[in-house]
């Protein structure tokens, strides 16, 4: 019932990771205008996405234009662009991979090792889009941090961390706590499921009857009697042999033997 609870549970923050990952790769807002220096007064902002420029305005209208080429774009935004539509490739398989192996779907019946399997292999997917998404967008915000603190360009050319990169922190982050909740606990659950042992129908068990036990025979050994005495014949008796040894005052222990 646990697991249940916590495979729904990264379902949803997969969900939302994924939904994030998406919006950020669409949104323009990578690169930011930054505004220092002397210019007080602002009429036109300026975003630069992995798809497309956008300008604003005065706050009233944004115009965007789509790149021309691709082959003209920077390779971090090459790179960046890429990696995000892996990103989400993976997390959408993984998502409904996942849905495959969870507890409370039918999809695969009376067989938890093989759905243990599935929300493994779904978890991994997951944790790549994870990486996917973080590699692109913390890579863009080194070069704008980079940028920003390069003495060779001019305050014009500067640039400010923008709000897509922010959601990509968010989403990888709960990509990531989606994709350990799909695979941690599944391996704890199979670590469990192992020392359990199962045996078959057709075993090669066979019952034997209780044996009645055997009665015990009677030992018969002779005693040593000193010389001084007459030689006895050994007699089987029940009691306790008053005869003592010849070198201890307790009665001997062959007497005690006899007795049982």
């Amino acid at each position: 019932m646990a697991n249940s609870a916590l495979e729904i549970l990264g379902l949803l923050l997969t969900l939302i990771g994924l939904i994030g990952a998406a919006a950020s790769t669409g949104m323009p807002m990578w690169r930011v205008t930054a505004f220092i220096g002397e210019n007080i007064i602002v009429f036109e902002t300026r975003y630069e996405g992995l798809w497309m420029n956008c300008f604003r305005q005065a706050d009233i209208r944004m115009q965007c234009k789509v790149y021309d080429s691709l082959l003209a774009l920077p390779p971090d935004l090459q790179a960046a662009r890429g990696l995000m539509c892996c990103a989400l490739a993976l997390g959408g398989l993984g998502l409904l991979i996942s849905l495959v192996g969870m507890q409370c779907t039918s999809c695969i019946q009376n067989n938890d090792r093989a759905k243990r399997m599935v929300l493994i292999i779904a978890g991994s997917m997951i944790i790549m889009a994870c990486i996917c998404v973080l590699i692109p967008v913390s890579w863009t915000g080194h070069v704008i941090i980079r940028d920003f603190y390069n003495p060779l360009l001019i305050d014009a050319q500067r640039r400010e961390l923008g709000e897509a990169l922010y959601i990509g922190w968010v989403a990888s982050a709960f990509l990531m706590a989606g994709g350990c909740m799909f695979t941690c606990c599944n391996i704890q659950s199979d670590g469990k499921g192992s020392e359990r042992y199962i045996y078959s129908r057709n075993s090669d068990y066979i019952a034997y009857p209780p044996q009645p036990l055997q009665p015990q025979q009677l030992v018969m050994l002779p005693q040593p009697q000193p010389q001084y005495y007459p030689q006895a014949q050994p007699v089987l008796s029940r009691h306790p042999s008053t005869v003592h040894s010849y070198h201890s005052r307790h009665p001997s222990v062959r007497s005690g033997v006899a007795y049982l």
